[in-house]
């Protein structure tokens, strides 16, 4: 039986009146013994090994073209199979969800670090030998490495050169005004597990056993770069050891995987190196951010600008969208935004956790916190004047939104009524102590999903789908869905994922899985729920599901009893007139305090605190981790990540996790996370709303504004590391 609903109109809270009450509970992780014991296989384990291993051949120049590869000396080398070097490579990683197939062609070079053959061998050191010691002839062009070089060609999209009123006049006229320019550089996902393919054919037909995250698209685009039909692809990721944006789309080892095991008639393992997915995967685009606020005496605003310069490789349709938040977070009658693409010779930039809001929003608070302080408002009460009753820029209601919520509870509990308004006025030994704040927010998506959903005879449970679970949680929530809408206990409930040959999902991006695939699953036992209560003779409003006994009136039923052979129901979740008829996002706020040492000019986070409200919250505990890594992720883009690109070929001087700085124990204080109780019916049937990105959005900004109330240091180019901060100290 099929369940298919599109979201055309507001949602029941269908699952309010479930009676089994795992929903929203912190159930411990379905996967978590099989991964803390090791039993979890992830793409790089899969085999026996038996496989021969592929590694990279890279380009050591910015842009030209392959002239020559020895293979005859390669070929030579002890262990070595094959030398590919198939015009079908990937010259750069796939975006993910476009619509567009990856760009191939790996001998015209783009960028420093693209892969341009990949050297096969039986093991790995004989392989990495190979590649490392073959020689390539290029015929090497000129190339613009830097966004900020004068020479980079500037594309200015129309549709993102927006206005609304008149800003320039509203500045003017201002009684309180910023105008100000911040920059953000470059990062990496830096996942915790490389990036790894495994590909056997049998046939026509390809296994690929792949680290990814949006399994359905990846099978297209895998079938579009071999040129074979995506029914003779089966993709399988059980186990993603994260992805943050990285594995949206196919990168370039799942395609030379499959090109060399398909040549050798054998399975091909190629598993990228630290420095490899640092070079050859995506990272986050650099911004140079302008933003401009003009507020009234009273601090309300009366005009918002928000122009940003982006960078990316030529013909890349992705472009690193920095003003979403800023169109609906903030009154103000004047808007406008430019957005620039600078068209550089640098690694392919892509969707990186919270795209456009991570660091968007690193700006927008930044000035937000800029005008507080030039208008004598408190940074909380400031925003607290400026939400507006509607979309600024449309008129669209909000479809639920506790965002004023937020900022007052998360006051309340962080103590911020003890901060002092004068920066520099708290002091503790060599330390200077400050406070600061900012807001979250994240536009809600829900994506196209399905599930199918069986319910045994013997009343257990088995969902099966293509979603991935990267570690936020995705077979616990899907596991609670079903056990509470089939009242089951959760250990009765098998959850099977990252299989394509399971329903198409949506992949785990955007925030969206969550919701969409868990709609999925609901809409399945729904449908589930309809077979139960003919089966006792009974409407499906009328039984009440709970600990294995089907009720209706005064009658119970053991479901194992009821159940004489095994049903099963796919749930298909589609947006609708939902998603356009009202603004939907989730929002938030965090607040920050910090140390900064008058010698050294060292920062030190002490304590953060995050208040949110997400829709309905499935799972609090996998919840309040998202938010977790969210705030951490706050901590490495406020002090410590950035990518180094050296201009002179735009190579990357730091790429390995010794020299790209993510932040580590000792620098990730005490988080405490705050969920507000919500309910969205216009998001989704269970009525949640994503929450992974949504703890990242805002939070950079809320430790450095207290940097600056603890010293008195703006710092506007991203990180606020310490020798920005120790020059401008007080007595520096």
């Amino acid at each position: 039986m099929n369940a298919r609903h599109k979201m055309d109109s507001q949602s029941e809270d269908v699952l309010a009146e479930m009676a089994q009450g795992v929903i929203g509970t912190g159930a411990p992780r379905l996967d978590g013994p099989v991964k803390v014991t090791g039993q979890a296989k992830y793409a790089a384990e899969i085999g026996d090994g038996s496989e021969a291993v592929g590694v990279f051949v890279r380009a050591t120049i910015a842009k030209g073209r392959v002239a020559s590869i020895d293979k005859v000396s390669a070929l030579a080398m002890p262990g070595v199979l094959s030398v590919i070097t198939d015009e079908r490579l990937l010259r750069n990683p796939a975006q993910g969800t476009a619509n567009e197939a990856p760009v191939q062609g790996a001998s015209e070079v783009a960028y420093f670090g693209q892969p341009i053959a990949l050297v096969v061998a039986d093991g790995f050191e004989q392989a990495r030998h190979a590649a490392q010691n073959i020689t390539v002839n290029y015929h090497s062009e000129d190339a613009v490495t830097d966004p900020l070089d004068g020479t980079a060609q500037i594309e200015l999209p129309d549709a993102k050169q927006t206005a609304q009123g008149d800003v320039s006049t509203a500045m003017a006229q201002a009684a309180f005004s910023v105008d100000k320019t911040y920059t953000t550089p470059s990062q990496n996902s830096a996942a915790m597990e490389p990036h790894a393919s495994i590909a056997q054919w049998a046939g026509d037909k390809l296994t690929l056993h792949g680290s990814y995250q949006m399994l359905k698209y990846n099978r297209n685009e895998l079938a579009d770069a071999l040129g074979i039909e995506p029914k003779n692809v089966r993709i399988l990721a059980p186990y993603v050891g994260g992805g943050f944006g990285s594995k949206l789309g196919l990168a370039p080892e799942a395609v030379a995987a499959a090109i060399a095991a398909k040549e050798l008639n054998r399975p091909v393992r190629v598993v990228m190196t630290r420095p490899q997915v640092f070079e050859a995967t995506i990272r986050r685009s650099s911004t140079l951010q302008r933003l401009r606020l003009a507020a009234d005496i009273d601090g309300n605003l009366t005009a918002i600008g928000h122009d940003a310069t982006v960078s990316n490789l030529p013909g890349e349709g992705f472009s690193e969208p920095v003003a979403l938040a800023t169109h609906f977070l903030y009154a103000g009658k004047n808007r406008a935004y430019a957005h620039r693409i600078a068209r550089v010779h640098r690694t392919c930039a892509g969707s990186m956790r919270a795209p456009g809001e991570a660091i968007g929003m690193l700006a927008l608070e930044n000035a937000m916190d800029e005008l507080a302080h030039n208008s004598g408002i408190d940074p909380v009460e400031l925003r607290l004047r400026n939400i507006p009753e509607k979309h600024p820029e449309n008129d669209k209601d909000f479809s639920s939104r506790r965002f004023a919520d937020c900022l007052a509870l998360g006051a309340e509990k962080f103590g911020w009524s003890a901060r002092s308004a004068t920066p520099g006025q708290v002091r503790d030994g060599e330390w200077l102590i400050g406070m600061g704040m900012s807001s979250a927010a994240r536009g809600n998506i829900l994506s196209d999903a399905k599930a199918r959903v069986t319910l045994h005879a013997d009343a257990t449970v088995t969902v099966e789908t293509d979603m991935t679970d990267i570690g936020t949680g995705t077979y616990t929530i899907l596991g609670q869905i079903a056990a509470e809408m089939l009242g089951l206990p959760l250990e009765s409930v098998t959850v099977k994922l990252g299989d394509t040959d399971f329903p198409a999902a949506a992949g785990s991006g955007g925030s969206w899985g969550a919701s969409s695939v868990g709609s999925a699953v609901f809409l399945a036992c729904q449908s589930l729920r309809k077979d139960i209560a003919q089966m006792v003779d009974a409407a499906p409003a009328d039984i009440t599901l709970k600990d294995g006994v089907v009720t209706t009136g005064n009658v119970q039923k053991s479901l194992a009893e009821t159940l004489t052979v095994d049903f099963t129901a796919v749930g298909q979740i589609e947006p609708g007139d939902t998603s356009s008829a009202v603004e939907q996002a989730g929002f938030g706020a965090h607040f920050a305090e910090v140390a900064v040492n008058v010698v050294t000019g060292e920062t030190r986070v002490r304590r953060m605190l995050g208040v949110f409200s997400a829709g309905r919250i499935l799972n609090e505990r996998t919840a309040r981790s998202q938010c977790y890594g969210g705030m951490i992720f706050g901590i490495g883009a406020a002090l410590t990540e950035e990518l180094v690109h050296d201009h002179r070929d735009g190579h990357i001087v730091n790429h390995n996790l010794a020299e790209y700085h993510i932040p580590v124990n000792l620098d990730v204080p005490q988080l405490d996370v705050v969920f507000l109780e919500e309910r969205d019916s216009w998001a989704n049937p269970i009525q949640s709303k994503g929450v992974g990105e949504l703890g990242i959005s805002g939070a950079g900004a809320a430790i450095t504004n207290a940097i600056f109330n603890a010293s008195g240091v703006r710092v506007r180019d991203y990180p606020a590391t310490l020798d920005k901060i120790l020059p401008e100290l007080p007595g520096a």
